[in-house]
């Protein structure tokens, strides 16, 4: 990855995080963007502030800043970003508002990215879906909807957009900040819960998925596939 040019949207934490680690270990030029200046900035910090480092603040469901910030011409770029605040309601007591914004942030941003990435020949795009799509509980009727319609756009701009591949990785259960929202004070006990159950006997961790980004960066005869990490949690 010497020298190569990657954005990642949603780099500012988790599994962004975990993915501008590796390729800055490994030479590559990292972009990261998100919505929160303040999480940029700790995240330059506790990447070391090295040269190969540059930021920007966006939202992913805003047209103009994607715009911007693809203009640029790029190897790869990759989209971690997802708001989890309102992403679980009973259906009957979804609030459409929450609805729009879990499409606006994992499907119109990502298909915003698409409309708009400069990327070079050969190039990459990755998204992120989810395990919802295959295994969805009660209350996760949008988030399972998103994760789907996100595998189905994949295989589209595989296609349309050759010969840039296109590919999303699909994460199980993984030990991030997000759980803090999600769960709380719950979040041990409920990731203990989830590990218990898997075959992999074990949640994921951020750098599991970095290494399916990585993957499918730099197999340039993967495109339109669904890279599932999900522990084996599409099988219990």
């Amino acid at each position: 990855m010497r020298n190569e040019r990657v954005l990642i949207i949603g780099g500012g934490s988790g599994m962004g995080l975990a993915l501008a680690r590796q390729l800055l270990d490994e030479g590559a030029e990292v972009h990261i963007a998100g919505r929160s200046v303040q999480r940029l900035a700790a995240a330059a910090r506790d990447l070391g502030e090295p040269e190969e480092l540059t930021t920007s603040a966006v939202d992913i469901a805003d047209e103009d800043g994607v715009r911007e910030l693809t203009a640029v011409e790029r190897d790869h770029v990759v989209v971690t970003a997802a708001d989890a605040a309102g992403a679980y309601h009973p259906i009957r007591e979804f609030p459409l508002d929450d609805a729009r914004n879990v499409l606006a942030t994992k499907v119109l941003g990502p298909w915003l990215v698409a409309k708009h990435a400069n990327l070079r020949a050969g190039g990459s795009l990755t998204f992120t879906s989810g395990v919802a799509a295959y295994r969805p509980g009660p209350g996760s009727s949008v988030l399972a909807t998103a994760n789907g319609a996100l595998e189905s756009l994949v295989r589209t701009l595989a296609v349309e957009l050759a010969p840039i591949r296109v590919n999303v990785v699909s994460p199980g259960w993984v030990d991030t900040a997000i759980w803090d929202t999600l769960a709380g004070a719950a979040k041990t006990e409920r990731l203990a819960a989830m590990a218990a159950k898997l075959p992999a006997r074990r949640v994921g961790r951020p750098e599991d998925i970095a290494a399916a980004f990585r993957a499918a960066m730099t197999n340039g005869f993967m495109t339109g596939t669904v890279l599932h990490v999900d522990g084996g949690h599409r099988l219990v």
